[in-house]
């Protein structure tokens, strides 16, 4: 019987501002408004931090919360996701510039917005959940690790005496330039680190990041204290984004290509992660397609106007729910403010001291470790799981995300072939147990004398080949029928392997009769010219079908004999 599946409605490619201005009003305008600004005003030292820590200028990580912020806000599918740089992207970034520059990075970016931009409107957003859970439970576990080593130094006042860019690199020399420990430096990191953990349990309204900001920074400026700043280590500038457009060549777009997936894939991943923390909370479905390619716009703008690899950040999005914000225009406003500080208040940034700024990142590295969630998946999932798990961690810090990612994906890929080839298999009926409860059971059947009946259970695919190989051991009969219902998928291996079923059942002059093919299986064979061969009055879509058939085959071949 053939059943009518209701196919699901397509994804709107259109943005959720131009949703919700219909139903707009001055009310939520207000509470948008502070919304915003309360979220520029945890934005500020946060974006400064993760420019600091991707090996950039204070200001670009202003510049990444101006432009991307406003366009993901502006074109993004989603309510009140909060866009700008993360940490996420702080190693990647590092990496990319020390060893390509920052023509390298705004090349690097480009391309992958404008992968992300190909992704939304080939409408991927849904595949981004086939990538493992263990494997961005490893990275971003192994980013945060990669953070707090790139810490140590500010936080405890260190003088390298070399400039590594690898972690393991940065370890070494932490080690061997502990002679140059700074006791104020780390006063100053353990005073930050305080503030930073105990006052969001005080008074949560004022982040705890800013107050940070302003005492040590004061702390340090009254008393003299010998401990650098950031105005010490860099020029800042309260210059706006301006464009700027670097010298591209097709040899650098090659080499560029495996930093600029990368970026991609990460961002598309943590501002969808984002955009289903944020439906949660406030009971509303973002649209991923769309997300995709305003995260793609955003990544082009903020490159091209001075700024670095920007996503979906999962907790000043969450700022922006807490404070009443409903619709992209909180973002928006954000952005503008982040403006309005960086030509006013951007001077004042030079006092900010660097342990404050490694003290910031260390709690930034702890809230996006989920450690919690490893612990769990530790204690309940399959050691192939944890397998997956260490080694995209292990290899994320010893090596990038780029090796860590693909060597993750490589290994989950093969231990799920594993388990469905695990439980792929073909067994006769009557080696179903007696007290099997199927109605269609076939102890309740009657075979016909010469013919055989098999089932296959499982996808039929390449790992599994080796599962059904002997369904034709027995050439003694004249009807083979291959029962298919619990078949939901096939590759080109199971194509080829009832293919050589079908060559043995010609040899043998065997008859082969299918029942209940599903779908995707039936539509494989009649493009391998397979459902022409077997004929179709061969498929049958219940096992009773196929029985009567092969009883009439027999019968005609008795006729003929």
């Amino acid at each position: 019987m053939e059943e009518t599946v209701k196919k699901k409605p397509e994804e709107k490619l259109k943005p959720k501002l131009f949703s919700v201005m219909k139903q707009y009003s001055g009310a939520q305008f207000t509470k948008d408004v502070i919304a915003g600004i309360i979220v520029a005003v945890i934005a500020l030292p946060l974006s400064i931090a993760l420019a600091l820590a991707s090996g950039v200028s204070p200001e670009q990580g202003l510049y990444t919360a101006i432009v991307a912020g406003f366009i993901v806000s502006f074109l993004g599918g989603s309510r009140v996701q909060i866009a700008g740089p993360t940490a996420a992207f702080a190693t990647i970034v590092a990496g990319i510039v020390a060893s390509e520059g920052m023509d390298g990075l705004v090349i690097s970016t480009v391309m992958a917005g404008i992968m992300m931009m190909i992704m939304g409107f080939c409408r991927f957003g849904g595949l981004i959940k086939y990538i493992p859970g263990t494997i961005t439970a490893g990275f971003t576990f192994g980013i945060a690790v990669t953070i707090v080593i790139g810490q140590i130094k500010d936080f405890l006042g260190l003088t390298f005496r070399e400039a590594p860019v690898e972690t393991m690199d940065k370890l070494k020399e932490v080690v061997l330039c502990m002679d140059t420990f700074n006791l104020q430096a780390f006063l100053i990191g353990l005073l930050s680190l305080a503030i930073l953990v105990f006052w969001p349990k005080k008074l949560e309204k004022i982040p705890a990041s800013l107050i940070a900001v302003l005492v040590c920074s004061a702390v340090v400026k009254l008393s003299g204290m010998k401990v650098n700043t950031i105005g010490d280590l860099y020029t800042i500038s309260s210059a706006p984004p301006h464009f700027s457009m670097p010298a591209v060549s097709l040899a650098r777009v090659k080499a560029l290509l495996p930093n600029a997936f990368t970026i991609a894939v990460l961002a598309a991943v943590e501002s969808l992660l984002s955009c289903v923390v944020s439906d949660g909370m406030i009971g509303s479905k973002h649209r991923s397609n769309m997300e995709l390619v305003a995260q793609g716009a955003a990544n082009i703008g903020s490159a091209l106007f001075g700024g670095i690899p920007a996503t979906g950040a999962i907790a000043r999005t969450a700022a922006n729910v807490k404070n009443g914000g409903r619709t992209p225009v909180a973002g928006m406003v954000h952005s503008v403010v982040v403006l309005l500080i960086l030509l006013v208040l951007m001077p004042y940034a030079s006092m900010i001291p660097m342990p404050t700024i490694a003290a910031i990142l260390f709690i930034v590295a702890y809230n996006m470790s989920g450690w919690r969630n490893i612990r769990n998946m530790i204690k309940t999932a399959p050691k192939s799981d944890i397998a997956v798990l260490f080694v995209t961690l292990i290899l994320t810090v010893v090596f990038d995300l780029v090796v860590a990612i693909g060597a993750g994906l490589v290994l989950a890929a093969l231990l799920f072939m594993k388990r469905m080839a695990d439980v792929t298999e073909a067994h006769a009926w009557i080696d179903v147990d007696d007290e099997d409860t199927d109605p269609d059971n076939i102890l309740l059947k009657k075979i016909p004398e010469r013919t055989r009946v098999y089932e296959i259970n499982g996808p039929m695919f390449f790992a599994a080949a080796d599962k059904y190989k002997y369904l034709l051991d027995d050439t003694d009969i004249d009807v083979l029928v291959i029962r298919m219902r619990n078949v939901p998928a096939m590759d080109a291996a199971g194509v080829e392997s009832l293919s050589r079923i079908i060559d043995r059942c010609e040899h043998h002059h065997i008859r082969a009769v299918f029942s209940h093919v599903n779908e995707q299986p039936m539509h494989l064979m009649e493009k391998a010219g397979l459902a022409g061969r077997i004929g179709k009055e061969n498929f049958c879509t219940h096992i009773d079908t196929a029985l009567a058939r092969a009883s009439e085959i027999e019968a005609s071949l008795q006729k003929v004999g």
